[in-house]
């Protein structure tokens, strides 16, 4: 019986020994970093680079590519290797406890990292996630929208004051990075942005190829690209349908694997390169089909996951990221997810329809105090377009790209702007603040507010002065003051069409006006001004 006992337990040993594991080797340097800032062009985008010079962001050693002779000498110790990140500047492969010793015994090597945190295992409920400078293009857009089904979700966080004022997200690039995206290069409620050459690209980084439009992928990125971007006529508009989109995907939405965190920084690192303006992610993490790579809430303090980081670097090169804050409320994890664990991600939590929270909505705050959600937007039956139809869905995975798209229209509005800013005003500007609470943060997002806020503080646009109009509400007319001279006073009713044209007046007669919520669009001498009206 010893004998036996013994011999098992010798087995058992070498098992363990030769069990694999994934690992991330850090390489020490970029010997040939001095190419690359030699030119640049060759990493980088013109758009890219243009981004940076606009918010006068400085190319640094993550921006260069990993040395390709570090990744054949690991080829050279017959390790397989697919996956990169020149931001962290190393490469992902799958050891043995006897191999990582090997890695980091190289003289290239800085160190291994493991992805296993928690050998006994973490969290343990199995819920799947899925839920020369140019300014940017200020062509204006398209402003008479009938949102349709969406035309509450778009008045809860105040983006059609900055689509009537011409800011629709033109001349801004999203990148949404989700599963995949089946129908959007067939279905009738993406043929706005396709006939308008608006998808960039894309990549699947999951199967390393351009396949992100196949059926058989999950269509969840699908939806979130309609809340954005979908367009049918008087049945829905989203929140930013002039962008322009990078479409990727990273997540495999039938396995729950670590390697995703490292799909997720390509994408992050590709959408770099491509001068991205904005990500938008509905996707996170805390547990992985091998209980071994299971994460603990204590983990979620933004800087443990390799997403979290990764997604750090991507606001640090000028790209506003925003993540959902995940859908665990009611679940026995309960808080929110990574990478919406990062101090510099944009957190979006979910509401109602009456501005309450959605039930399902992850706590905050993050493992070390720091408030999250930053805030909130429509996540319970949040409308969208999919495919041939407006339809809705609910989860903090579509609340986060109807804010990432006011956040696009924001940007084009102040693109000099620095990110941090624009984060705090958003923040300032949302409905509970200077209180916040664990599920909305510091509550809805005002974008309208927001918008006024961040042209009044900006440099340039210092010539803005403040303007009113009263009495408001109004029975018969308003009076708009201004020191400025208006060259146009502008009409539009509650589904943003412009119903009038009134005189070039300071004061204007609405009497004949029906009883309801305007919006008054004003072109002075130095700029524009929406303001909403109630007319009684």
């Amino acid at each position: 019986m010893k004998k036996i006992l013994s011999v098992f337990i010798l087995f058992v040993f070498a098992y363990a020994g030769a069990q694999t594991e994934l690992v991330f080797v850090f390489f020490k340097d970029k010997p040939n970093k001095a190419a690359f800032y030699a030119n640049p062009l060759s990493e980088l985008d013109q758009k890219s680079l243009d981004r940076r010079t606009r918010l006068g962001i400085a190319l640094n050693d993550q921006d260069a590519p990993i040395e390709s002779a570090y990744i054949q000498n690991i080829r050279n110790l017959g390790f397989t290797v697919t996956d990169y990140s020149k931001w962290m500047n190393g490469v992902a492969v799958n050891a043995t406890a006897a191999q990582i010793a090997t890695l980091q015994a190289q003289t290239y090597v800085q160190s291994v990292e493991r992805f296993i945190k928690h050998p006994s295992g973490g969290g343990k409920e199995s819920v799947k996630k899925t839920d020369k400078f140019e300014l940017f293009n200020s062509t204006t857009g398209k402003t008479d929208f009938n949102y349709g089904t969406g035309l509450a979700q778009i008045n809860q966080i105040n983006v059609r004051p900055l689509h009537i004022a011409g800011y629709t997200g033109a001349g801004v690039t999203i990148a949404v990075i989700d599963t995949g995206f089946p129908t959007v290069n067939t279905g009738s409620a993406y043929a706005r942005i396709r006939n308008n050459g608006q998808i960039k690209g894309g990549y699947n980084f999951v199967n390393k190829s351009t396949d992100i439009y196949n059926t058989s992928l999950n269509n969840h990125g699908s939806y979130c690209l309609g809340v954005i971007a979908g367009y049918i006529a008087n049945s829905y508009v989203g929140s930013a349908p002039d962008a322009d989109f990078y479409l990727y995907a990273s997540e495999d939405g039938v396995n729950e694997k670590p390697e995703e965190l490292i799909y997720w920084t390509e994408a992050a690192e590709e959408a770099d390169r491509k001068g991205v303006d904005v990500i938008s992610t509905s996707l996170g993490y805390y547990d992985f089909d091998d209980p071994r790579y299971n994460l603990l809430y204590s983990d979620m303090n933004g800087t443990t996951s390799f997403i979290a980081r990764a997604a750090q670097i991507a606001t640090e090169k000028g790209i506003f990221v925003l993540a959902a804050a995940g859908n665990e409320a009611q679940n026995a994890w309960h808080y929110i997810i990574t990478p919406a664990d990062n101090e510099k991600v944009f957190t979006v939590g979910g509401v109602t329809s009456t501005g309450a929270s959605s039930s399902f909505s992850s706590y905050g705050p993050n493992a070390v105090g720091l408030i999250k959600p930053d805030a909130s937007a429509r996540g319970t039956s949040t409308a969208m377009a999919y495919n041939n139809s407006a339809t809705t869905s609910s989860g903090t995975s579509f609340a986060t790209p109807l804010a990432a798209g006011g956040v696009a229209c924001l940007l084009q509005a102040v693109p000099t702007k620095p990110l941090a800013d624009v984060r705090n005003i958003l923040r300032k500007n949302a409905s509970l603040y200077p209180s916040t609470t664990p599920q909305m943060g510091y509550g809805i997002l005002n974008f309208g507010k927001s918008l006024t806020e961040a042209q009044l503080a900006s440099a340039e646009n210092g010539k803005i002065s403040k303007i009113s109009v009263y009495p408001n509400p109004v029975s018969t007319s308003f009076t708009i003051n201004t020191s400025e001279k208006v060259i146009s006073v502008e009409i539009y009713d509650a589904l943003g069409r412009k119903v009038h044209a009134l005189a070039n007046e300071k004061t204007n007669n609405i009497e004949r006006f029906s009883k309801g919520v305007y919006f008054v669009k004003i072109k002075t001498d130095k700029n524009e001004y929406i303001e909403k009206l109630i007319k009684q």
